[in-house]
């Protein structure tokens, strides 16, 4: 005898757990022999027990006050005896109990369609509005006359009580069968999707309740069909007496005398069908089953419905805090983004060290954050800290923190920014700047994963992943001498590299009209759009500071301008007196604009008699903008202030 635990759907599908020991646990605890993250066990879930000899064996599961329940055969069960075949639903598992050497291979479909002729009349068809366990009223009218309804309306309720809870689709499949054959005497049964408008399957399980699971269950096609197309449920009472059914070697090979099936629902479409069949000629399916199976089709189809919409939002929720967590906080397109995002998403879950290098000002602490809020810590602290922006003395107490009177000042205990990112991220800036005496004590943090106060002797051990910056060359820095060797090889175990902004020109418009919405925004002023021109100059300047000097640019653009877009005028004078033209002709013609503007405002200037207001009037341009423009084409001593007295020419 070999009694062993073989999981059937859920998150324990396909594992097998061998009974031979006298105490077997299962939960979600992986203490426990048999365990899974499935969040709908309980951490100590249930007991199976062995009791007497190999010969003699018995074996009982028994509950251990789980939240959810240990249920048997579909009953809800403290301690029970276990027997062969039976089925144990723990969380959103099923699993069958076997005892022998029996089989079991629940991998890909067990049903098989077969082609068979169209059916006779011999059929009994049942629609649901004709169904007496749809209609309440009904059911109450007629349930004094008889125990079998008030048998099956109990069993109904049950079925509508545990599959409700249920969010797998194959575990509530797997288990809407084994309580159908509690109550119907099937001796198979199946459940059948179909891919939408055909016959072609899409997903599949079935049961043989002699044989058991894995075994596989030949369909008759024709019945599938004729239940789809109706959207009907069908009952065969005896199949020797539908001559349309004599030839047809699905049934009378296997000798199936009675069968059954009923639709599956989606959206007032039918999607599936729930099969069974029996071979046992005192036992034939009546009325009052295809009347049951009828009420289980539409309880199991709201079931089903309700479990690919979550499955549905689940999904999405993925995508969207994928979106949100690697996109959002870092704007572009471009084929040097989409490489860091990717590395980004293949770092993130892991617990690796990781060394962002770049150029300042290209992004290096959102790509640190963007790891961290993808990580497992997600929900500890992300702690920043410039190693640049502090000295030495003030660092290290600022890192690993002080015991009280460890130096002059120090009058209480203080952690550090290590201590302070508890089972979170560290991130270092600017590490290149890091003092030497420093730099030991930090191997020793991602060596040891402790470190001491300053003034204190007791080691404190820290869960902390480091992820660290700098726009300068470490290995340069290690053969200067300013950093150590050892130090660099524990922080360059992951590499990401932040392009400049030069290499990514495709998103400098991206960035740049995010940022205008940004800025827009925090001054409570409208969001304008970036004129032809503005877009060109954007487009050729080298941005030797990257993303920080371009959102400087936008920001002093967005409050000084004064049109009803953002002009060329309106950016710093750099970005029109060092911008490259990407040609000859360009330069011409912006020499020639310039130019150009230089006539029209002394055209206007002379006729004003030399007061700009009157020729910011002529212009059609703010005072302002037009002083602006005079200082940036170098016309700085040419305008008046002011209008000219009364009177004069």
């Amino acid at each position: 005898m070999h009694p062993k635990l073989v999981g059937v759907s859920g998150p324990l599908k396909g594992k097998t757990l061998l009974c031979s020991s006298p105490e077997i646990s299962i939960g979600r605890e992986p203490s426990n022999d048999l365990w899974t993250t499935d969040p709908a066990l309980s951490r100590r879930h249930c007991l199976i027990r062995c009791e007497g000899g190999e010969s003699e064996a018995r074996f009982t599961i028994r509950d251990l006050s789980s939240r959810n329940g240990t249920m048997l055969n579909g009953v809800r069960v403290e301690e029970q005896e276990l027997r062969h075949r039976d089925r144990v639903s723990i969380g959103d598992s099923l699993l069958v109990f076997l005892v022998g050497e029996e089989g079991f291979h629940p991998e890909g479909s067990t049903v098989e369609l077969t082609e068979t002729t169209e059916l006779g009349l011999a059929p009994t068809m049942l629609h649901p509005e004709d169904a007496l366990y749809l209609q309440p009223d009904r059911i109450l009218a007629a349930l004094p006359e008889t125990d079998r309804l008030a048998r099956d309306l109990n069993t109904l309720l049950k079925i509508a009580n545990g599959i409700g809870a249920i969010r797998d689709r194959e575990s509530l499949e797997w288990q809407l069968l084994g309580m159908v054959f509690d109550v119907v005497p099937a001796d198979r049964g199946a459940i059948l999707h179909f891919n939408e408008g055909s016959e072609s399957l899409d997903s599949a399980i079935a049961w043989d309740r002699l044989q058991g699971p894995g075994v596989p269950v030949r369909v008759a096609s024709a019945v599938v069909r004729r239940v789809l197309s109706e959207r009907a449920g069908l009952l065969v009472r005896d199949v020797k007496t539908d001559e349309s059914l004599a030839d047809v070697r699905t049934l009378t090979e296997p000798r199936i005398r009675s069968l059954l099936c009923v639709p599956l629902k989606a959206s007032s479409k039918a999607t599936g069908v729930i099969y069974l069949d029996s071979r046992n000629p005192e036992q034939l399916f009546d009325k009052n089953h295809l009347e049951f199976m009828t009420a289980v089709s539409n309880l199991a189809s709201l079931a089903l419905e309700n479990v690919r919409h979550c499955e549905g939002l689940q999904e999405e929720n993925r995508r969207l805090r994928s979106e949100i967590n690697l996109e959002h906080s870092m704007v572009g397109s471009s084929p040097r983004i989409r490489e860091i995002l990717q590395v980004i998403q293949r770092v993130a879950p892991t617990t690796s060290t990781v060394l962002i290098q770049g150029e300042s000002g290209t992004g290096k602490e959102l790509v640190a954050r963007a790891i961290h809020c993808n990580s497992q810590r997600a929900e500890r602290p992300f702690v920043a800290i410039n190693c640049a922006a502090i000295t030495e003395s003030l660092l290290e107490s600022e890192l690993f923190g002080h015991e009280k009177g460890a130096f002059t000042g120090a009058v209480a205990q203080r952690k550090g920014k290590i201590e302070v990112a508890e089972s979170g991220t560290l991130f270092l800036d600017e590490i290149s700047e890091l003092a030497v005496g420093l730099q030991a004590k930090l191997l020793r943090v991602l060596q040891e994963r402790e470190f001491e106060r300053v003034g204190g002797t007791r080691p404190v051990k820290v869960d902390v992943r480091v992820i660290a910056a700098t726009n300068k060359s470490l290995p340069e820095a290690v053969q200067a001498g300013s950093f150590r060797e050892d130090l660099f090889y524990r922080l360059n175990v992951v590499t990401v590299t932040t392009p400049p902004l030069r290499d990514r020109r495709e998103d400098i418009l991206l960035l740049a009209e995010s940022f205008i919405e940004k800025i827009s925004k925090k001054c409570k002023m409208r969001n304008r759009r970036l004129s032809p021109d503005a877009q060109t100059l954007l487009m050729q300047y080298d941005w030797p500071g990257n993303v920080r000097e371009l959102e400087n640019a936008i920001e002093r653009a967005v409050v000084l301008g004064t049109a009803d877009e953002i002009l060329a005028d309106d950016l710093p004078d750099a970005l029109l007196e060092t911008s490259s033209a990407a040609s000859s002709l360009a330069t011409k013609y912006h020499g020639a604009v310039k130019e150009n503007k230089k006539q029209l405002v002394l055209n206007a200037l002379e006729q004003a008699d030399g007061y700009y207001v009157d020729a910011a009037k002529i212009l059609g341009l703010h005072p302002n903008s037009l002083l602006r423009l005079i200082r940036n084409l170098g016309l700085k001593s040419t305008g008046r202030q002011g209008n000219p007295p009364p009177g004069a020419n």
